[in-house]
């Protein structure tokens, strides 16, 4: 995630002058993160930020690992399907290639 950040478009959530959450979008579909800060974690702060996306891109794609069922069943709520299973070459864990179209 560092080394794309600097090439991405961030979305930021921010509430009383403090950040909250951002999602990172790279490739003009790509979402390279989305972080919640811990102690707002269930508030709405990651699905807000995924709806802006969603208002400014006809198709966002991501890769999850497998294991990461909460992570898994948020995008799903949020329309994402899963398009591919594959093995990440620098990690060697399963994980899904999702995807979400307008």
């Amino acid at each position: 995630m560092k080394k794309v950040l600097p090439d991405a478009t961030i979305y930021v959530y921010e509430e009383n002058n403090e950040i909250k959450g951002f999602i990172g979008i790279i490739e003009k579909s790509y979402i390279a993160g989305l972080f919640v800060s811990n102690k707002y974690h269930s508030n709405g702060i990651g699905s807000k930020l995924l709806k802006k996306c969603k208002q400014d891109y006809p198709v966002l794609k991501l890769d999850v690992y497998a294991k990461n069922l909460k992570a898994i069943n948020f995008y799903k709520k949020h329309g994402f399907k899963i398009e591919q299973k594959k093995e990440n070459n620098e990690t060697k864990e399963i994980e899904y290639s999702m995807i979400w179209k307008l």
